[in-house]
């Protein structure tokens, strides 16, 4: 299994940005996909959720209403859309899959580095 994020960068607070993870090396199909974050100092959390279909999909309520999971299961590539950025959502995200969209943490990507400025 290969995750590969792509998309971080540096953006003003209110900004946006898309993170965009291609998967090899499995049915990417058969496994829902997430999006979880780690700021310096803290501990790894959950972000994003899709299922297998892109049909169901779950937030963590900080980001809820802000930022959007996809999923183009043709490309084998997931999608974090983040809106109204704010400082606090600084960190490196990582790409993940599993067999639970809501905590889907059997299979890690390398991260991709987000730092909002205010």
């Amino acid at each position: 299994v290969q995750l590969q994020a792509s998309g971080g960068g540096l953006v003003q607070a209110g900004g946006s940005l898309r993170l965009s993870c291609a998967a090899s090396g499995f049915t990417f199909s058969s496994l829902a996909m997430g999006w979880f974050r780690q700021a310096p100092g803290e501990e790894r959390e959950f972000v994003a959720g899709i299922n297998w279909s892109g049909g169901y999909t779950y937030y963590a309520d900080s980001v809820r209403g802000r930022f959007a999971i996809s999923r183009d299961n043709a490309k084998n590539t997931v999608y974090l859309q983040m809106n109204s950025l704010k400082p606090e959502d600084t960190a490196v995200y990582y790409c993940a899959a599993g067999t639970n969209f809501r905590l889907p943490r059997d299979y890690w990507g390398q991260g991709t580095l987000v730092t909002v400025s205010s």
